[in-house]
């Protein structure tokens, strides 16, 4: 919509975990750096946590490109399921058959698949994304998974990316076993005031822009204000700003447009008394915006 009216190429803050747009932040690129390490040494269970919004799914898939060729990949982005859904889902990954087949036999398949890799020389390696959405009954059976070895290693890697819900989870007692497997685990954070400039200035550059300063400083301090620094809710706010200012025929983004476009984004904070005095109440005026934007109003609006 307003691409090229910005001299952009795409859209700069899409919700799509694009690896194109991975940033390497202090916390990110640490917990990327200890993924890759622990999965060249064979380690049996990993966890990175992170509250929602700050970039677990993108760390994934950034690992998951990383990655050398000697190894096999499984994600399960849809973690829940019985232990008998998630056995399938693994089957799936590694090209094994599932119909018809009882637990046991299942399971049999999936040992016998991943001997023969390691026996040609990879590793292997399942990811599974939203992992405290996993029952008791799911986080026990991908502790079972990782029994499967050999007399030296370990036939599968797992690793759990979750929210701050599946170090409570792991907590109790009912799943002890599991947290002691857990060779390495590391936390993601929100990007910190200092950071939140670059990451800005990253994604417009990613996105092709290539012109003079387009959020001004004080945009970007309230950016970081609105969003506590949690990069979902940053890219919300940053897209929806562009969208008031392009209605407006504006070319920067000053806080006027990150404080509406807050307004009309759940879980952005308040950026002060009379923040949301300025150009209407929140969804009306991303609504007056967008029309403005869809009939070509850019440079009419004052």
């Amino acid at each position: 919509m307003y691409e090229a009216f910005f001299g952009l190429r795409e859209a700069p803050f899409s919700l799509t975990p694009d690896t194109e747009y991975f940033f390497g932040y202090r916390t990110h690129e640490q917990a990327l750096q200890v993924l890759l390490h622990a999965v060249q040494h064979g380690e049996g269970f990993i966890k990175i946590t992170g509250e929602v919004g700050t970039g677990k799914t993108l760390v994934c898939r950034k690992l998951l490109a990383c990655l050398d060729d000697d190894c096999v990949t499984a994600f399960i982005p849809n973690p829940t399921l019985s232990p008998e859904g998630l056995r399938q889902a693994l089957a799936r990954e590694l090209r094994l058959p599932t119909r018809g087949l009882d637990s046991q036999t299942l399971l049999d398949q999936i040992h016998r698949r991943l001997v023969y890799l390691v026996g040609q020389g990879y590793r292997v390696v399942l990811c599974i994304d939203e992992a405290q959405s996993l029952s008791n009954e799911g986080l026990e059976a991908v502790r079972l998974l990782t029994n499967l070895e050999t007399e030296k290693i370990k036939l599968l890697q797992v690793i759990l990316f979750g929210q701050p819900e599946l170090d409570q989870r792991l907590a109790t007692p009912e799943l002890r076993q599991l947290q002691q497997r857990i060779s390495f685990d590391y936390r993601l954070e929100p990007l910190d005031r200092a950071a939140m400039d670059s990451y800005v200035a990253h994604r417009l550059a990613v996105a092709g822009y290539n012109g003079e300063r387009l959020f001004s400083r004080g945009a970007v301090r309230c950016l970081h204000r609105c969003s506590g620094g949690i990069p979902r809710l940053v890219n919300v706010i940053a897209h929806k700003a562009l969208m008031l200012a392009y209605g407006q025929g504006r070319r920067r983004i000053g806080p006027r447009e990150i404080k509406q476009a807050a307004r009309d984004t759940a879980g952005a904070a308040s950026a002060g008394p009379g923040a949301w005095l300025l150009w209407g109440v929140g969804a009306p005026a991303l609504a007056l915006a967008s029309a403005g934007a869809l009939i070509g109003l850019q440079g009419v609006w004052p």
